[in-house]
């Protein structure tokens, strides 16, 4: 009789290649059996698991990925972790990713220097099956080289010629913002916009929703007025809205590029006992989780949503399905209290308070 592949009492643990053996498939069925994948059958999974279970065997990430040229690792690419957009686009792609069997290897670059020495590095070889670029903009040179490991690629956020998508039309959200103004009667509308290179990345979305505003305000025949800040967040709205009160003439309205900066805003103007929206009003763009807190008129944007369809976006690459194609997911008003008709408080018509 021939001896056992694995017999209890062994000192050495059971390896794939035992399980494969057993079950008499590949050691890569194996693999893709216990991870889940789609394109193994019933019986053929049931059979690995119960050779894996005889076996008393244990998934080495390793072994695992040597047998079946997979990693079962994502890598992410994102230039902030902690800001809100980004931590929700991951939890995004966690939820989707999770449950198709793979781990998130997240990068995070912070500076165009960081990102530079990144790609002089190109780490993701070896280590991940698939990329996600998260609202990364990137010179040709680093798509090329992100191209050149020929594996399964989606951003979020941002456009790679060639590359499948997930995103928002963020000029569309910036004109509905300005029309909601519009319609109430506002002909005053300054635009409270982010930096133009924060971080040094010069990001898409940024340029977009400025060109939205620009279009809309000319679409209404009026004059626009953009105000850029050096700094990103609350603060920066802080900073940018006390120049705005500092002006010569208050505008009846202010477009805040997205809603930290609208938040921060709205905390300058009850400093200086501006009234909102009696005096000023204020839209942002996103539906940050404080929007509601500070009674923030904004346009809405699915940010988890985005993670999780990117994310089923590439599993199903993964799996063998065809490249995934660009995916636009919708943006919505919700109207709050931070936005009315004009009203010229008589006390400082054209001047703001001292």
């Amino acid at each position: 009789m021939d001896e056992p592949l694995f017999r209890a009492g062994r000192s050495r643990q059971a390896s794939i290649v035992d399980v494969a053996a057993l079950a008499g498939v590949s050691p890569a069925t194996v693999s893709r059996s216990l991870r889940g994948h789609r394109n193994v059958s019933a019986q053929t999974r049931q059979r690995v698991l119960d050779a894996a279970r005889e076996l008393a065997y244990t998934i080495s990430p390793n072994a695992s990925g040597l047998a079946s040229g997979r990693t079962g690792a994502v890598g992410v690419v994102v230039p902030f972790v902690t800001r809100w957009y980004f931590a929700n686009v991951i939890a995004g792609l966690h939820d989707a990713l999770s449950v198709a069997g793979y781990d998130l290897l997240l990068y995070h670059l912070g500076d165009v220097a960081a990102r530079d020495r990144f790609f002089e590095r190109m780490p993701l070889a070896r280590r991940v099956d698939a990329v996600v670029s998260v609202a990364m903009p990137l010179p040709e040179e680093h798509t090329l080289a992100l191209r050149a490991l020929d594996m399964p690629m989606v951003t979020v956020g941002a456009c790679v010629p060639g590359v499948p998508g997930v995103g928002i039309d963020d000029e569309l959200a910036c004109r509905t913002a300005v029309h909601h103004l519009v319609h109430q009667g506002h002909e005053r509308i300054t635009m409270l916009a982010g930096s133009d290179d924060d971080g040094g990345f010069g990001f898409v979305s940024s340029h977009r929703r400025r060109a939205g505003y620009l279009a809309a305000m000319a679409a209404a025949g009026l004059q626009p007025c953009v105000h850029p800040v050096d700094t990103y967040g609350i603060e920066a709205g802080i900073v940018g809205m006390e120049a705005i009160l500092g002006g010569q003439r208050l505008p009846t309205a202010v477009v805040a590029e997205y809603d930290e900066l609208a938040i921060g805003g709205i905390r300058a103007m009850r400093r200086a006992s501006v009234a909102v929206p009696g005096q000023v009003s204020v839209i942002g763009v996103d539906d940050h989780e404080m929007a509601a807190v500070v009674d923030l008129t904004t346009i809405a944007q699915p940010v988890r949503e985005q993670g999780t369809a990117a994310g089923q976006m590439l599993a199903a690459m993964l799996d063998g399905g065809s490249p995934g194609v660009d995916l636009v997911l919708p943006t919505r008003l919700v109207v709050r209290g931070s936005t009315g008709e004009p009203f010229n408080n008589p006390r400082y018509p054209t001047n703001p308070p001292a």
